[in-house]
């Protein structure tokens, strides 16, 4: 399948890219890795006129750890997470969620700005997030601004992000030596999850963030709740569909996505050190 006809730009900075989107407006969409907007461009369900490319932009490719919060730009791909030494000793679980996403090749292309601009609920980052209790960073016409992750996602392919907003950079308290568990269930190893669980250990309890199991990301609060409540591994993970909507499709329907559901949360719960 072929894209309807556009044109390419690539922006220079920053100040270039927001001037490129001024001008261009509501016909204009951003282009990162482009693992979620070409295939929609290609099945007709997205047709810009203009793609502005912010794939080069060195202010988007932050790294680094600071009083306690990590640093990422929204221009990472999923392969610098995977083999940063950094992610991997400071917050594991985001470094192992990105292991897992699709192939190599999508691996070394994809970016984790992508996957939380796109808000496809299949995808694994988002739900992560959710779990870090992420802050993301966002700069438009109004300014710059800080909104969490837990207030970005609103409905299927929707966000609270403004047509004319780009994901400067997503921040993470840094969780070293802090148990996580990350498990998902799929067809093939490259499919997007069926279901999946990601459980970061914090100060407070346990954080649980659900992947497909709903129009959008979702934290498992009756499960946290439940962990809370002095609740088992077994007891608080019967509850993890609590509260979701999970869609019935050709690859699972609802009934057996909660299934799932509460067998990878009660596994991600014990990969996390939770008490049984």
């Amino acid at each position: 399948m072929i894209p309807a006809g556009f044109d390419y730009l690539q922006a220079s900075s920053l100040e270039h890219a927001a001037s490129l989107m001024a001008e261009h407006g509501d016909d204009a969409k951003w282009l990162a890795g482009g693992h979620s907007l070409i295939p929609l461009m290609k099945f007709r369900l997205a047709a810009p006129e203009v793609l502005i490319d912010i794939s080069r932009l060195p202010e988007l490719r932050t790294l680094e750890e600071s009083d306690g919060v990590l640093r990422l730009g929204a221009g990472l791909r999923y392969r610098d997470l995977e083999l940063s030494s950094l992610v991997r000793e400071q917050v594991p679980l985001l470094a192992a969620a990105a292991a897992t996403v699709g192939d190599r090749q999508v691996r070394a292309r994809g970016t984790i700005g992508g996957a939380v601009m796109h808000g496809d609920p299949a995808a694994d980052v988002p739900a992560v997030l959710l779990a870090l209790d992420a802050t993301l960073v966002l700069r438009g016409r109004s300014g710059q601004r800080e909104v969490s992750a837990d207030g970005f996602f609103l409905d299927f392919w929707e966000t609270a992000a403004e047509p004319d907003d780009i994901l400067l950079e997503i921040r993470v308290p840094v969780l070293p030596g802090r148990g996580w568990g990350f498990r998902k269930f799929r067809q093939r190893s490259q499919d997007w999850a069926i279901v999946g669980v990601a459980v970061q250990e914090t100060a407070g309890g346990h954080a649980v963030g659900l992947v497909n199991m709903g129009p959008v990301p979702l934290r498992a609060r009756a499960v946290e709740e439940a962990l809370a409540g002095g609740a088992g591994v077994a007891v608080a993970a019967v509850r993890a569909a609590d509260g979701a909507g999970p869609p019935s499709d050709l690859r699972a329907d609802a009934a057996y996505r909660s299934h799932l559901a509460q067998v990878l949360t009660a596994e991600a719960l014990n990969q996390a050190g939770a008490r049984g």
